[in-house]
């Protein structure tokens, strides 16, 4: 059976980079059952983290859930028997462990996630800084990251950093530039939209153990480095 599933990967699929977004929806639709399959990370910085590396696939196709399974133990099909070049990669059980307590906690995350950001909202109304747009349809956004646009970026950056507060730039470099897609031959310049969002993008503090008076003093902050 495991045989024919190579046919799979023989048309177009959409695979969901759910890194990022477990418990997002769109449309009433959850982040990993838009696609063919989808991938989530459990890295201990995501939403929903463990101890140490972990991830997960999600599909609804049962050919497609088998043949992942058995790449993800060396492509085995049996004990000792090997029908694909596979992978190490089972999550422990150590790490299932600590997901498993998690999970049961992480709506009420996503809800003080969703208030932290409501409240940067409005503290960071009138300052020349952009929040993240508000979508008018049917969305459930889970902020694993709270990203502005912001003039002088990286100045910004280190006078919070000066006050205390810690910022992440992620993603400093657009995919045409790095390095290791120099041979496709793209030059600074060709995709304006993602260099310019390199260049002012700055990920402010939003996960769920933060308090009011922590978000007001990393407003204030950012109001006081633009006066």
């Amino acid at each position: 059976m495991l045989g024919q599933q190579v046919k799979l990967f023989d048309v177009l699929a959409v695979i969901e980079d759910a890194a990022q977004a477990i418990g997002a929806e769109y449309k009433g639709r959850r982040a990993g059952t838009l696609g063919r399959m989808a991938c989530f990370s459990f890295f201990p910085s995501k939403n929903l983290g463990c101890y140490g590396d972990g991830g997960l696939l999600t599909t609804d196709d049962k050919a497609l859930a088998e043949l992942l399974a058995s790449l993800r133990i060396h492509g085995r099909t049996n004990k000792y028997f090997h029908q694909w070049i596979g992978v190490n990669s089972r999550l422990d059980a150590l790490q299932a462990a600590v997901l498993r307590v998690k999970l049961r906690r992480l709506d009420a995350w996503t809800e003080a996630r969703q208030r932290n950001a409501q409240a940067y909202h409005e503290l960071l109304d009138g300052t020349p800084v952009r929040t993240p747009a508000l979508i008018p349809y049917q969305t459930r956004h889970i902020y694993n990251q709270f990203v502005i646009r912001c003039p002088e970026r990286d100045k910004l950056q280190g006078y919070l950093n000066e006050n205390g507060i810690g910022t992440e730039v992620y993603y400093p470099l657009p995919l045409h530039l790095q390095p290791c897609f120099a041979p496709l031959g793209y030059q600074k310049g060709e995709f304006p939209v993602s260099e310019q969002l390199a260049a002012d993008t700055l990920a402010l503090p939003i996960h769920q153990g933060l308090e009011r008076a922590d978000l007001e003093y990393v407003s204030e902050k950012v109001r006081s480095f633009y006066r």
